[in-house]
């Protein structure tokens, strides 16, 4: 199978796991040992303690939401044993106990290398949140996804 198809279902699997609330979905993505983690608002965080940390931050997100998660990628590119991809995460977070969504747009680079088995997890992940871009008085649209969704309904 070729490895950007390989990456690409990883990739599904990652989306399908927040989008159902699965923490051990999630954490199969990423690498057993070696995963480096530099999410978004917190300390950068090396090997089983970014896991633990990994593990913690989605079930405690996953208690208190329900989550639509949309990936977009620009590009994968692999480089034998070892590849990268970038591109945005756009979140819904729909509170449990009620209350207005809450949406993030993440830009992202995931480090992602091939264990002994010849599957891809996710080594290295970085994220931030996204800006939205200006030109000539036109701003960048953003939850494509959701526009869609309720055109159609």
């Amino acid at each position: 199978m070729h490895d950007i198809y390989k990456i690409n279902v990883a990739k599904t699997e990652f989306r399908e796991a927040y989008n159902t609330g699965d923490v051990d979905r999630l954490l199969a993505v990423f690498s057993g040992e070696g995963f480096t983690s530099m999410f978004e608002g917190g300390p950068s965080q090396f090997g089983g303690g970014a896991r633990s940390s990994l593990r913690k931050e989605a079930a405690e997100m996953f208690d208190e939401y329900s989550v639509q998660m949309s990936v977009i990628i620009i590009d994968i590119v692999v480089r034998g044993d070892t590849a990268y991809d970038y591109g945005w995460h756009e979140f819904t977070l729909r509170p449990k106990d009620g209350g207005q969504p809450i949406r993030k747009r993440l830009r992202y680079f995931e480090l992602w290398s091939k264990d002994s088995s010849g599957d891809w997890k996710i080594a290295f992940h970085i994220n931030n949140h996204d800006v939205r871009e200006e030109l000539g008085g036109s701003v960048s649209h953003w939850f494509l996804s959701e526009e869609h969704a309720s055109t159609v309904n």
